[in-house]
């Protein structure tokens, strides 16, 4: 029940808020039926980019215990049930929060937000048909594996492989939305952020290395376009003023 002035008592926010995680729920429910119902094509495009190995591979992908395929089954339906209905989960938490948000806080999260779907779509995607295949190819190369030795690669661990891969790149891709918000809010100065760039390089190249497979051609694949999008969001910064700093002018 909402008093004199509008605003929502706690039970009234408490009631609010676990009808929105039903709703979440629901909706995650359902897409998650749906992606078991589809999984032969949700594992097709997941597969994709090891067919470029099957005349070396012969069957491919092998499982190394009886419930392996209905735990991967599961898993991956879980997965892609989550982000098929995370419109769903964004709008509820929005939704939520926004009537306690000044107009300018939920202009910007609406801004950034576009940007951070943006992003989200272009680091999957050019992980998914740029550098996932490139790793697997270099990987997989004559430079690592010796003519005469043959792989068995395990059907859970390699599909996860490209799952675990893409995930790190969606999540890497946010870094300049999250620098953005705080230039936004002047918690960091433009600055001193382009001072310290030469250790923001080797700090980016460190998290690729840490998100991505162990090898130097999917960590600089991934590195390069970050470092860019961090001089980008300084670009943006300087032109909007934001992060102003006490030094800069």
């Amino acid at each position: 029940m909402n008093d004199s002035s509008g605003a929502m008592s706690l039970f009234d926010h408490i009631k609010e808020l676990r009808q929105r995680i039903f709703v979440s729920l629901f909706f995650f429910a359902a897409a998650t039926a749906a992606c078991l119902y589809l999984y032969d094509s949700i594992f097709a495009f997941f597969f994709r980019p090891f067919e470029a190995l099957e005349e070396v591979l012969g069957q491919m992908l092998f499982i190394s215990y009886v419930y392996e395929g209905f735990l991967m089954k599961i898993k991956l339906s879980m997965i892609a049930g989550l982000v098929l209905s995370s419109p769903v989960h964004i709008f509820n938490i929005l939704a939520f929060i926004f009537p306690a948000l000044t107009r300018k806080e939920r202009i910007t999260i609406a801004i950034c937000l576009v940007f951070a779907v943006a992003l989200s779509f272009f680091g999957f995607m050019y992980g998914y048909i740029y550098i996932v295949p490139l790793s697997i190819s270099f990987l997989t190369g004559s430079g690592f594996i010796p003519e005469g030795v043959g792989m068995l690669l395990n059907f859970d661990k390699n599909i996860f492989y490209v799952l675990r891969f893409l995930m790190g790149g969606i999540l890497l891709f946010q870094t300049p939305i999250i620098l953005e918000v705080l230039l936004i809010m002047d918690l960091v100065s433009r600055k001193k952020l382009l001072k310290a760039s030469r250790f923001v390089i080797l700090g980016t190249f460190i998290v690729s290395a840490l998100f991505t497979p162990p090898d130097f051609i999917s960590q600089t694949a991934i590195a390069l376009p970050l470092i860019l999008l961090y001089f980008i969001a300084l670009l943006v910064a300087y032109i909007f003023k934001f992060g102003k700093g006490e030094f800069d002018v």
